[in-house]
């Protein structure tokens, strides 16, 4: 018998259903019409089958009514029955079944009378074929908004996506605030104090503010104020005169902080700077002027300064080798980077953006496996992303094969990895929480089994058990 829900076979009455039994199996397996819902009775012929079955599947309702299981296998409809795995195994029991040439997402739940034996076993389906589809148009619809976002000028809606900055992926929480408050004081001249472990990447930071504000089209010059002898560190900054010095360049010299006119200077390694050179550096914030090393008028200038340190500061000035009055001045709005360790959601978009741009420098084309990946975000990262990158960049050089694995790792970090893995025990459960997430993503992008598999190097069949294996 058909209505305009459902079809039923006259096999229903001949198992002496009521109609009022009937109204009950009806309200619990239609629950959510949404998926394709199949009844068959105890002993494996089809009794029941609604509309969006037949619309999923492509099967009409008289290909499966009144036929047992056994005969639909065999005619090709389905590839593997739930509803006979469910009978023999007498538990609810899901698998992934391709229904002319669909794949779908079936589970088979038995229904017992009240003698404890199977009645009916209830199969619910679902097309993971357009579920995947669905997830897909999804993804590519965030890369695309992606896209259109970070080419709009107002930073407060870049924050919220994946977001790149002179070649560093910004994406963690973390870093986000960094950027977020950057982008407050970008605008405005007040003195930043950009505070980090070395290798978290202030130079960055640096070359956002500067490209934020007014001054974008000024130049940005960079001093690491570590890096020059303090002998010559004066003049570096301020300039010279003709004949200031033994040695000096007869026509003089401008300093950085003249180059630096109408734009931004940075002074990195600031506590490396010397206390008598602090003072007259405490003269340019006060007086935006400097004067020429054996120079006798000032040179107004109009410079935005940053300023970075890896030191502490504070205990610098508590010990009198870092002015008080300078640490204040340079201090306005301090901008702390964490470490990388603290922004475990930027190591694996990093480690992908130095693996894309060493094979293109090196003309190769390699790819990570996954437990290297696992490794990286278990790694602590002393050096941070400086270390980060040389690491990318050495394993793409040495390793032999174009899948870089942990044995390609050097042996010092294996040793580690060796340690932890004794100490801990949970080396199988890593690999398996990379495997899922592999498998996971893959399987958006890919939709079928059949592709992933393709894309994964192995079979279907493989796939599919490693899918049951890992509850994916």
């Amino acid at each position: 018998m058909e209505n305009e829900n459902f079809f039923i076979s006259e096999a229903m009455r001949m198992n002496g259903v009521e109609k009022s039994d009937i109204e009950t199996i009806l309200v619990s397996i239609f629950h959510g019409s949404y998926d394709g819902v199949y009844v068959a009775d105890k002993n494996g012929v089809g009794v029941m089958v609604n509309r969006a079955y037949s619309k999923i599947t492509g099967v009409k309702s008289h290909e499966l009514l009144g036929k047992s299981m056994e005969t639909v296998v065999k005619e090709g409809i389905v590839s593997e029955s739930v509803t006979l795995k469910v009978l023999e195994e007498k538990r609810p029991v899901t698998i992934i079944q391709t229904v002319r040439g669909k794949e779908l997402l079936v589970t088979g739940s038995p229904i017992f009378d009240s003698g404890g034996d199977i009645a009916f076993v209830v199969t619910n389906v679902r097309d993971i074929s357009d579920l995947n589809q669905m997830k897909s148009a999804l993804y590519q619809s965030r890369k695309l908004t992606e896209k259109y976002l970070s080419e709009i000028e107002d930073f407060k809606k870049r924050e919220l996506i994946q977001m790149h900055v002179d070649g560093i992926v910004a994406q963690s929480q973390e870093i986000m605030r960094v950027y977020h408050l950057a982008r407050k004081v970008a605008k405005v001249d007040s003195g930043v104090l950009i505070l980090g472990e070395s290798g978290v990447g202030k130079e960055v930071i640096v070359n956002y503010l500067h490209n934020e504000s007014d001054r974008a089209d000024k130049p940005l010059i960079k001093v690491n104020c570590g890096a020059i002898p303090k002998h010559l560190l004066e003049s570096e900054l301020f300039g010279y005169e003709k004949g200031a010095f033994t040695g000096a360049d007869s026509h003089g010299k401008p300093g950085l902080f003249e180059l630096a006119n109408g734009g931004t200077i940075f002074l990195d390694e600031i506590g490396d700077m010397p206390i008598d050179l602090q003072v007259k550096l405490l003269r340019v914030l006060q007086e935006f002027e400097i004067m020429r090393v054996g120079g006798r008028k000032s040179i107004k200038i109009d410079v935005r300064v940053i300023s970075a340190t890896h030191m502490n500061l504070e205990e610098m000035v508590d010990k009198n080798d870092f002015r008080r009055d300078l640490y204040y001045r340079l201090n306005i709005v301090p901008i702390r980077i964490p470490p990388l360790r603290e922004r475990k959601a930027d190591i694996v978009p990093l480690a992908f953006y130095f693996l894309n741009k060493t094979n293109k420098k090196s003309k190769s084309n390699k790819r990570f496996h996954p437990e290297i990946l696992n490794f990286f975000e278990k790694y602590n990262w002393p050096g941070n992303i400086r270390e980060l990158e040389n690491l990318v960049e050495r394993l793409v050089i040495t390793s032999d094969h174009d899948e870089i694995h942990i044995k390609d790792l050097p042996p010092n970090l294996l040793r580690g990895l060796e340690k932890t893995t004794n100490e801990k025990g949970k080396l199988k459960e890593i690999l398996a929480n990379v495997e899922r997430k592999v498998i996971k993503e893959q399987m958006e992008e890919s939709r079928t089994t059949r592709r992933a598999a393709m894309e994964l190097g192995i079979s279907q069949s493989a796939l599919v058990k490693k899918m049951q294996k890992l509850g994916i």
